[in-house]
């Protein structure tokens, strides 16, 4: 199945619905609450019509877990071999501020695992995407994509920690000291939605800990893209990849990281 997808068609599919979201992004917008206070605009609405129709137009046969469908039952996806996951506006949060850093995410996910992901940052007009054994780019506008690989030596004199700031809590701040016995610098980097992962990939970030709860639809497209540049994002509990398609769709603690990163 994987071999039949055409992400250059994936890629437009995000691109299409990044266009639709900066059209709302400029003009004024209402913002609605779901039940968990998570914030809703049109543009999460309109980039997950453009994301999921144009998928179905596509590929027919492969279903579709997205945040803004309705939940598909377990006892149904549990039998699915290959589904899309869709964050169809990540860092809706970042929207509603208007400080650019959000992302429409598309992930193919087969059992568990992700073998495809696209990431579009439609302020930046940056397109991260990956294919398993094809490698990880970036496309900055329209010019030639660059291949990414974060295999090399890491600068053992600094390490460079994405954070969350509304995410640092006491676990993470836990993590972080038991990081700094290993290195005799540390430097923060704060950034919105899946835009962490796309650091990690390109190698301008060492280490992103995500302490706190999230949800599969979050973090696809961006282990996919890591994991194809050659970084790893590990489960905190049994430092092993995270899976996908679970009973219950929220993730435990994971952290994201280049191989060279040595932690206890």
């Amino acid at each position: 199945m994987l071999n039949k997808i055409d992400i250059q068609k994936i890629n437009f599919i995000a691109k299409k619905a990044g266009d639709e979201i900066m059209k709302i992004y400029q003009q004024d917008f209402e913002v609605n609450y779901k039940k968990d206070n998570s914030p809703l605009t049109k543009a999460d609405i309109k980039s997950n019509e453009i994301i999921t129709g144009s998928l179905k137009d596509l590929y027919p046969k492969i279903p579709i877990l997205s945040e803004e469908n309705k939940e598909v039952p377990y006892n149904i996806r549990r039998n699915w071999e290959y589904f899309w996951l869709i964050d169809p506006l990540d860092g809706t949060k970042e929207f509603v501020k208007k400080n650019g850093e959000f992302t429409a995410n598309i992930a193919l996910i087969h059992k568990d695992t992700p073998v495809l992901g696209v990431i579009y940052a439609p302020v930046l007009k940056i397109l991260y995407y990956a294919q398993k054994d094809k490698g990880a780019f970036k496309q900055e506008k329209n010019r030639k994509p660059q291949r990414l690989s974060i295999c090399r030596e890491a600068n053992n004199d600094t390490l460079k920690i994405i954070v969350s700031k509304s995410h640092y809590n006491q676990e993470t701040k836990e993590f972080v000291d038991n990081l700094k016995n290993q290195y005799e610098k540390i430097e923060f980097i704060n950034i919105g939605s899946s835009l962490k992962f796309c650091l990690i990939a390109e190698g301008k970030a060492d280490i992103y800990p995500r302490l706190a709860p999230t949800m599969e639809w979050d973090i696809a497209a961006g282990q996919a893209i890591v994991e194809q540049a050659g970084g790893e994002v590990l489960s905190f509990k049994i430092k092993k990849p995270l899976r996908y398609n679970k009973k219950n769709l929220c993730n435990f603690y994971f952290y994201s990281k280049k191989q060279t990163v040595f932690i206890i």
